[in-house]
C-alpha cells in the first residue's frame, strides 16, 4: 500500500461554484497545509477559464499541487492520478507540511481516500482504441447501453454523453473479464490507507447554488472562455477529454453555426446545474463525510473547527 494509515490527510469536496477553492486555501494557511488539487480538468495546462483553475493570486496563497501539468492532450486516468497524489502526499507530509486534498471530481478523492490499487490489468491501450472507434462509429448511446448490459452498477454513476468515462469503464470490464465495480471492489484494500477527514460543501437553498453558477459563467464569458472553447474546438481530435468537457463542448454548436453564442452560454448553466447535482450525489458516497452547509456564514470557521479538533485528536 502506497499509503501509511498513520498518515493525516484532510480533503475537501463539493460542487463547482461552492467555494471549494477559497475554503482549501483557509485551511491551508491555518495549518501550514499545501493543497493536492483533486479536479479531472484543472491538471491541463493552457485551460484556464473553462476548468475554474485557482488565480495565480490564489495559488500564491498556498502551495498547489497537480494544477496545470499535463497537456491537454495526454491521456490521464483515476490510476494516474491517485500514484500522483500519493506522491505528492509523501512529499509534503516529508517537508513537515500538512496535506489538503481539495476538488470536486468524486472518483478522484474516493479512489485516493479509500486506497483503490489499481493494477495493470485494467488498461489495455489497443482495446481503447477500438472502443473509441466504436465509439465515432456507433455513437454514446450504444456504447452506454452495452456498459450497462455489462456492468449496470458501474454504470449508474456515468453520465451517457461522458464518452471518456464510458470507453473507460468498457475497457476495463472487457480487459479484465468482469464488471469495473466487481474489480474496484476487489481492489479497495481492508483499511483505508490514511487517518482522513473528508468535508463536504452542499447548500441549504439549492438555488443559492445554482445562482452561484450563473454567474460564474457569465465572469467565464467576461474573461475569455470563448477563445479558450476555440482552442479546444481547433484540437478536438487530439484533446479528446477536453472537447468532451464541461465549459468547452457547450460550444461547439456555436462555433459550428447551429447555435448562437446566448444559446451556447444558456447550455452551459443548465449542464453545470446538472453536473453539480451529480457531483454531490457522487461525494455522499463517500463514507463518513462531514457535510457543511456553504451558506452557512459560520461555514468557513466550522470548517476551522473540526479540521482543529480532528488534527489534535489523531496526533495524541
Amino acid at each position: 500500500m502506497d499509503g501509511s494509515y498513520n498518515q493525516k490527510l484532510v480533503a475537501l469536496g463539493g460542487p463547482t461554484a461552492s467555494g471549494k477553492t477559497a475554503l482549501g486555501i483557509k485551511l491551508a494557511r491555518a495549518f501550514g497545509g499545501e493543497i493536492v488539487s483533486a479536479d479531472s480538468m484543472q491538471i491541463y495546462q493552457g485551460l484556464d477559464i473553462g476548468t475554474a483553475k485557482p488565480t495565480q493570486e490564489e495559488q500564491s496563497q498556498a502551495t498547489h499541487h497537480l494544477i496545470d501539468f499535463l497537456d491537454p492532450g495526454q491521456p490521464f486516468s483515476v490510476a494516474d492520478y491517485v500514484a500522483l497524489a500519493q506522491e505528492k502526499i509523501r512529499e509534503i507530509s516529508a517537508r513537515g507540511a500538512q496535506p489538503f486534498v481539495v476538488g470536486g471530481t468524486g472518483l478522484y478523492l474516493s479512489s485516493l481516500l479509500e486506497g483503490i490499487q489499481f493494477s495493470h490489468k485494467m488498461a489495455d491501450p489497443e482495446l481503447r482504441k477500438t472502443l473509441e472507434r466504436e465509439m465515432e462509429e456507433l455513437g454514446p448511446q450504444v456504447m452506454y447501453d452495452r456498459l450497462t448490459a455489462l456492468d449496470p452498477q458501474a454504470a449508474r454513476w456515468i453520465h451517457p454523453n461522458n464518452k471518456v468515462r464510458v470507453i473507460r469503464t468498457l475497457e476495463i470490464c472487457l480487459s479484465g473479464g468482469e464488471p469495473a465495480s466487481a474489480q474496484k471492489a476487489q481492489a479497495k484494500p481492508e483499511r483505508p490507507p490514511y487517518d482522513s477527514l473528508c468535508l463536504c460543501l452542499e447548500f441549504s437553498d439549492r438555488q443559492l447554488l445554482y445562482r452561484r453558477i450563473e454567474e460564474r459563467v457569465d465572469r467565464m464569458a467576461e474573461q475569455g472562455i470563448l477563445e479558450e472553447a476555440r482552442q479546444v474546438y481547433d484540437r478536438r481530435d487530439t484533446y479528446k477529454t477536453a472537447a468532451q468537457a464541461i465549459g468547452y463542448k457547450e460550444f461547439f454548436p456555436y462555433f459550428e453555426g447551429t447555435a448562437t453564442l446566448d444559446q451556447a452560454l444558456d447550455k452551459l448553466k443548465q449542464a453545470t446545474r446538472n453536473y453539480a447535482k451529480r457531483q454531490l450525489t457522487w461525494l455522499r458516497r463517500i463514507p463518513g463525510a462531514v457535510w457543511l452547509q456553504a451558506d452557512d456564514p459560520r461555514c468557513g470557521e466550522k470548517a476551522l473547527e473540526i479540521t482543529a479538533n480532528f488534527l489534535e485528536r489523531t496526533l495524541n
